[in-house]
């Protein structure tokens, strides 16, 4: 698996689902919430359950076989600093600016006037873990740990 060619798959699919306003589909899963994307042999879903509190896995197949997953699991921490609503705000502009970057790993920090956004990773797209916050008035009042990699036989 070509690392480049698969980072980019990610970052084009990440940028037209949750952060690009991507059209919801069909449950995958009894109360799941997916998101889909494809672009010629390449198709990727993105299914959580939750809201404030939420657990999700992203998926990406390559001609019909699964090669990349990322597990998620998020939370409000503080909900008298942030509520959902704001912290998904917050998270779509900053996540869009990354990607504009070409990249969805590699750290990232993004200041808006609610709250700042903090991306931790280590690791590649071959295999990673990570921690997303906001701090508002320097208190994590949202944080979302993460982790993946490549899906071998």
């Amino acid at each position: 698996m070509d690392l480049n060619e698969l980072n980019a798959t990610i970052v084009r699919a990440k940028s037209s689902t949750y952060v690009g306003g991507g059209q919801k589909c069909d449950s995958s899963r009894l109360g799941s919430h997916d998101l889909r994307w494809s672009d010629g042999k390449w198709s990727y879903l993105d299914s959580y359950f939750g809201g404030t509190d939420f657990i999700g896995q992203e998926t990406i197949w390559y001609a019909d076989t699964p090669v990349w997953a990322m597990n998620y699991y998020g939370h409000i921490k503080a909900p008298l600093l942030i509520d959902a609503v704001g912290a998904g705000e917050i998270i779509k502009r900053a996540l869009s600016q990354m990607y504009e970057e070409g990249r969805f790993l590699g750290g990232f920090r993004w200041q808006s006037p609610q709250g700042v956004y903090v991306d931790t990773n280590a690791g590649d797209a071959a295999r990673f873990h990570g921690r997303e916050a906001i701090l508002v008035q320097g208190q994590e009042a949202y944080v979302l740990d993460y982790f993946g990699g490549l899906i071998k036989e």
